[in-house]
């Protein structure tokens, strides 16, 4: 297909949650629900936004940073998996020549990570000290793309344990130093004693949050603090626990007891209001392409499909401030053979995947 065919996307468009048209036209890469009369070629099927996934790492192995070449692998099989928006949530490396791809998912990056100084996964982070984080979120602030992502817990090898990264009074500094960059932040966490500081000084998002809890879920909920549970990542855990039985037992410990209540915490989290997004958290250990299973795991935890999908298109799209299936949008979309609203595990299997007007899967 050509860079200048029109394209008719025909059958069921679903522009929402509930609103669903009949068809709509791609021209010029934009959306538009009127008839061109220009001569289109057509795709039947059932439409939905580009897919997000809200915490996946381009540029990024279980070793560190990786060259252009397997971080174009990394996005393509995103986006034939039909993830056309990612939220970068830490990279060492320079992706920014994604952006000049028109067959490349779109990328909004968190920067690379800030970590405490050995406190979190070798070539990965910025690792400094409490007195360094405010100038290292706004130099992070103004590499990205409107995110800064702060590594919130650790495990503390001699407390043998998870435990918080940083000071209360750094986290409101740095917080503030970000939003007076107009970036927002989020931050790694998988234990519980790091995020009633982190909420109470303003963060926008947690990454994972396991360790929720009857205390602090209400704090979420009343700050409007969104959660990105990974739980294709969390499957992980208990791996990762037997890895580290022997020289770290309570961190063992820890991690199959937050395993364990994963999906009570996620479900908790929703039924008291706690935006929930999707993410898989793909290019340290995890394959890219999984954002079906993720959905499909939101779901296994008890929220409602619709809201799953929601998680995945139209809410995290307005989440992240990108357009869904309006007019004058960039024609971002997959098409399905099915109703995914009906059962998510149509996600798995797009019939055609449109990146600004252009069929690339």
């Amino acid at each position: 297909m050509s860079d200048h065919t029109v394209l008719h996307v025909k059958g069921r468009v679903l522009v929402g949650p509930e609103e669903v048209r009949d068809e709509l036209w791609a021209v010029d890469g934009r959306i538009t629900f009127e008839r061109p009369r220009a001569e289109a070629v057509t795709v039947h099927g059932w439409a939905l936004p580009g897919l997000v996934d809200a915490h996946c790492h381009v540029g990024l192995d279980h070793h560190g940073p990786v060259d252009a070449a397997t971080s174009e692998k990394q996005a393509l099989t995103d986006r034939e998996a039909g993830t056309l928006l990612i939220r970068d949530a830490g990279s060492p490396s320079d992706t920014r020549w994604i952006d000049e791809r028109e067959d490349l998912p779109k990328i909004i990056r968190a920067g690379r990570h800030i970590a405490r100084t050995r406190r979190y996964i070798r070539n990965y982070a910025h690792e400094i000290e409490p007195e360094d984080l405010v100038a290292y979120v706004a130099r992070e602030a103004r590499r990205g793309d409107g995110w800064v992502k702060l590594v919130g817990d650790w495990i503390d090898r001699d407390a043998g344990d998870l435990t918080a990264c940083w000071p209360r009074g750094a986290v409101e500094a740095a917080i503030a130093e970000a939003h007076r960059l107009g970036a927002r932040v989020t931050a790694h966490c998988f234990a519980e004693d790091s995020l009633r500081d982190l909420v109470e000084a303003g963060i926008d998002c947690i990454e994972h949050a396991t360790g929720l809890t009857q205390d602090t879920i209400p704090l979420f909920a009343e700050r409007g603090v969104a959660i990105v549970p990974t739980l294709v990542n969390i499957a992980t855990f208990p791996d990762l626990a037997a890895g580290g039985e022997s020289r770290f037992p309570r961190w063992s410990a820890h991690m199959r007891r937050l395993y364990e209540r994963r999906y009570d915490t996620v479900r908790a989290a929703y039924d008291a209001g706690v935006p929930v997004f999707v993410g898989t958290d793909a290019g340290g250990s995890l394959a890219h392409g999984l954002v079906a299973e993720e959905v499909a795991e939101l779901v296994k935890a008890g929220i409602p499909p619709l809201e799953a999908l929601s998680a995945t298109t139209w809410g995290a799209r307005s989440w992240l401030g990108r357009p869904a299936l309006e007019e004058g949008a960039p024609a971002d979309l997959v098409v399905y053979d099915e109703d995914p609203r009906a059962d998510v595990r149509v996600l798995a299997a797009p019939r055609a995947i449109v990146l600004d007007g252009r069929v690339v899967g």
